[in-house]
């Protein structure tokens, strides 16, 4: 099985930076598998739908504007994002996921499990620091994505553990 770990966001404007920081968070502190890509898509978005093609399992992680306080985090299935049941955008930048699924559908490429876990920031200002509830939101995702991966036979362990 092949897993993509795909995190999104712009890194000058402080919290949206959220899922490149997460990448890196994963790369430090997480021994990874060879059958596992992290993916630092930043603001690239659906010019790299190719990536979510390529694998069996998708995880991604960026950050979404929706009811919470900063910090709350909540996942989304493939169902949720085709009927657009996510909340809004956070910058124009951001991945556009309902598009970028919708032209692998048009390709007829595979159609990998998806799930997508959102953040919700505390600032968008410019900066290249998480505010602290998403910094501390970092070793919360991972533990999701590790329960996630756990759920399809995907092990990543912590290196200091």
């Amino acid at each position: 099985m092949q897993v993509l770990i795909y995190g999104a966001g712009n890194l000058i404007l402080s919290d949206e930076g959220f899922g490149v920081h997460f990448v890196r968070h994963l790369e430090q502190h997480y021994q990874i598998p060879e059958n596992v890509e992290l993916y630092d898509g930043g603001t690239l978005g659906i010019m790299v739908h190719f990536k979510f093609e390529e694998a069996d399992k998708v995880i991604l992680v960026d950050v979404v504007q929706a009811k919470g306080e900063p910090g709350d985090i909540f996942r989304y299935e493939r169902e949720d994002i085709m009927l657009k049941n996510i909340p809004v955008k956070m910058s124009p930048h951001q991945i556009g996921l309902q598009e970028m699924l919708l032209i692998s559908e048009m390709r007829d490429a595979p159609k990998p499990d998806l799930t997508f876990f959102g953040i919700v920031a505390q600032s968008l200002d410019p900066g290249d620091q998480l505010t602290p509830p998403l910094q501390a939101g970092l070793e919360k995702v991972a533990g999701l994505v590790v329960e996630e991966l756990a759920k399809v036979g995907v092990e990543l362990k912590r290196k200091d553990a």
